[in-house]
């Protein structure tokens, strides 16, 4: 059984530091583009970041803030977030892909407010 697990979600000050953590298990992953994405209230699920063995993407609204790692070995996929804004409270799902195989974990929230 394929299984995305988030951690790491919390409520932090503008300007602070968050870092997101999931960990994947169930089927090969290092052939798959982990990445996290993220779903603001009354507001479409967007990317944030993605990685695989080719490529790293980066939403515009993130890029210089936020950081995706990956462990191949353990499976994990993290997201570094500094200088976090407002706008960046969302809940934050963990995604999958190979081809047409998707996967989502349940997500976490991160709540940016003072």
């Amino acid at each position: 059984q394929v299984q995305l697990v988030e951690s790491g979600g919390d409520l932090v000050q503008p300007g602070g530091s968050l870092r997101l953590s999931c960990a994947a298990s169930g089927t090969a992953f290092s052939i798959y583009t982990l990445g996290w994405y993220r779903q603001a209230p009354g507001k479409d699920r967007e990317l944030v970041a993605t990685i695989d063995k080719t490529a790293t993407v980066y939403a515009d609204s993130v890029k210089g803030r936020f950081a995706i790692s990956r462990d191949y070995a353990t499976n994990t996929v993290d997201l570094q977030m500094n200088s976090l804004k407002p706008t960046d409270t969302a809940i934050y799902f963990c995604n999958a892909k190979y081809h047409s195989l998707i996967y989502w974990g349940q997500g976490t929230w991160v709540t940016v407010s003072s």
